[in-house]
């Protein structure tokens, strides 16, 4: 790495949904689609294989949002049926797309930081 770049935090650049070398690019192009570039530094995203990493933690954490929320409006707050299936219409699909962005950035960062690639037996 070089001298010229500071190390950025994956935390940060995950929240940030940035470069993982410079933290100022953007790493992605639409909601969840990879820029094939950093626009700052130039760092190629081809190395990026987040696999369903982000998908099943964002799975186990809106799991947990959702049903705690949905017993908590059920038996505190008493809520109706329909007010439920409008709480949790628009809550989910809005905060799942928020916080695959930010698991998917946060692992590309962790991937970037730790070097991570494919396991392989030999050296090629």
């Amino acid at each position: 790495m070089s001298n010229s770049i500071p190390e950025v935090s994956p935390l940060i650049a995950g929240l940030k949904c940035r470069c993982p070398r410079c933290g100022n690019g953007k790493l992605f192009s639409n909601s969840l689609g990879l820029a094939e570039k950093c626009s700052e530094c130039g760092l190629d995203y081809n190395f990026i294989d987040t696999g369903d990493g982000p998908a099943v933690f964002g799975i186990f954490i809106m799991g947990f949002l959702c049903l705690g929320g949905a017993l908590l409006a059920e038996f505190k707050l008493r809520v109706p049926w329909w007010m439920h299936v409008i709480l949790w219409g628009i809550f989910a699909p809005i905060v799942t797309l928020l916080l695959l962005r930010f698991l998917k950035a946060t692992l590309i960062a962790l991937q970037f930081r730790n070097k991570a690639e494919e396991g392989r037996i030999a050296k090629e």
